[in-house]
């Protein structure tokens, strides 16, 4: 098996080594090369197209919300994982919009990096649970609500998809946007954790949705859920 190909983009030397450690000690991994800031992540990117980079968010110059919008653009087959503090602000979730496709907090366990990583190199979306959780604690009272002069046919389009999910897919996508994780909802609805991630990949597709995040907004959006 080809190794997934990593580039990792971090102003701090030392927090790129403690990632490069934990990311080579994996047998399916390689990393391809480091950055500093976003211009050269840039550059890196479009020379080495590796499969998947960890960007931070903040860095001098370029910053990580920045790097990741030409990324995309320029290399959309390289998917990128935003890297951030526990402090989450606004400027982090720029980065989903952006067109990152993960979403990690950087006292992450090794565990949860790996299974990030290999999640996004997949094709999936990576937005762990604590920071969906997180995102509702911080911005709850400013997602878009329901809003009477939305465009109508958006909003028919909305209704539509919601309307393909099977009453178990409805409850599981509501436990998402409150932000439960995997085994909370295997908890909660007494599933196995593989049947939760098949219950929400089929979420996820029927949606149109890339990640976690976007299904908060969503059911914020048609008040489903409210904060």
């Amino acid at each position: 098996m080809t190794p997934t190909r990593i580039m990792l983009v971090d102003d701090q030397a030392l927090l790129r080594t403690g990632f490069r450690m934990v990311l080579e000690a994996e047998d399916d991994f390689t990393v391809v090369a480091e950055a500093g800031d976003g211009a050269a992540a840039i550059a890196l990117a479009a020379g080495l197209h590796p499969d998947v980079i960890l960007m931070d968010v903040r860095m001098p110059g370029i910053d990580g919300i920045e790097a990741t919008r030409q990324i995309t653009a320029a290399c959309p087959d390289s998917r990128i994982i935003m890297l951030t503090t526990f402090d989450l602000d606004e400027y982090a979730f720029g980065g989903l919009r952006a067109g990152a496709r993960g979403f990690l907090l950087k006292d992450a366990q090794p565990s949860e990096l790996a299974a990030a990583v290999r999640a996004v190199a997949s094709g999936d979306a990576s937005v762990s649970a604590r920071v969906t959780r997180r995102m509702l604690d911080l911005f709850g009272s400013k997602l878009p609500g329901v809003d009477p002069g939305a465009d109508e046919a958006e909003a028919d389009a909305d209704a539509v998809r919601i309307g393909m999910l099977t009453d178990r897919e409805r409850e599981v996508f509501l436990a998402v946007a409150e932000g439960l994780s995997n085994p909370e909802l295997a908890d909660r609805f007494f599933l196995s954790e593989s049947t939760v991630k098949s219950h929400v990949g089929h979420i996820l597709a029927k949606l149109e949705l890339r990640d976690r995040v976007q299904v908060v907004i969503l059911a914020h959006r048609l008040g489903l859920v409210t904060h």
